[in-house]
């Protein structure tokens, strides 16, 4: 269940500053909330596969903490990103 390369490299162009810029929250929450996805259409699919639903909730978790950390540092990239990876309503 691993994200494709081709993915991550136009994931991390979107997002990131550079090509070789992953460490920004940004780009990691746009990298789980991708894999988080896929953990979910996967989880739809095969209901009884009880790891994969504990790996996608590690994963929300996850997600849900450096969501706090952008709202709680810079409130504008936070507002912007969620937008853009259609999180909330």
């Amino acid at each position: 269940m691993a994200l494709n390369k081709e993915d991550v490299t136009s994931i991390i162009t979107k997002f990131g500053k550079n090509e070789k810029d992953t460490g920004t929250s940004e780009v990691q929450i746009a990298l789980l909330t991708k894999r988080i996805n896929q953990l979910t259409e996967h989880c739809k699919l095969y209901k009884k596969d009880k790891s994969s639903q504990r790996g996608l909730l590690i994963l929300v978790g996850k997600r849900r903490r450096m969501l706090k950390y952008i709202q709680r540092t810079e409130l504008e990239k936070y507002r912007s990103l969620i937008k853009e990876l259609g999180l909330r309503k």
